[in-house]
């Protein structure tokens, strides 16, 4: 929704944001949130093991040990996954170009990129609910996983 979760960086609802960009945002958040609930882990069983109270302070700190030392591609969807996954929101009508578009950048030797294009929600994408982001197949094939399953 571009609200900045797990301290990613705020998207412009207007301008949107290119693909890449959006990947690179959500696994840094999964990270953080995988970072947060390990050091906090971390803290509760040192707290309940030293009989103490549980100090936010320390908990911080484990995060950030947890962080430190986190691969990139430990966590989450590999670029392939995501770049199917936000296919599949344009096909739904979720997401749209914003119509703002900048040139890649490659190093010097290369040919020049295909450009980077910017997606914003559309109006439909943001009164969807939560479980259908988590799976748009299921809302692209309404039923079809009930029937896989059966």
């Amino acid at each position: 929704m571009g609200n900045g979760p797990q301290g990613s960086t705020r998207i412009n609802t207007a301008a949107g944001a290119p693909q890449q960009d959006i990947f690179e945002q959500y696994k840094l958040a999964l990270m953080r949130a995988s970072a947060a609930d390990r050091g906090t882990a971390e803290e509760e069983l040192r707290a309940k093991r030293e009989k103490r109270a549980f100090d936010p302070v320390k908990a911080e700190g484990w995060q950030g040990y947890y962080l430190s030392r986190m691969h990139y591609r430990s966590k989450g969807a590999r670029y392939h996954s995501f770049v199917v996954y936000f296919s599949n929101l344009r096909r739904l009508g979720w997401v749209e170009p914003s119509g703002e578009v900048e040139p890649s950048q490659f190093q010097e030797n290369y040919p020049e990129g295909a450009p980077r294009v910017y997606y914003c929600l559309t109006e439909k994408g943001r009164l969807v609910s939560p479980d259908d982001w988590r799976d748009p197949l299921n809302a692209l094939y309404p039923g079809a996983r009930a029937r896989s399953m059966a």
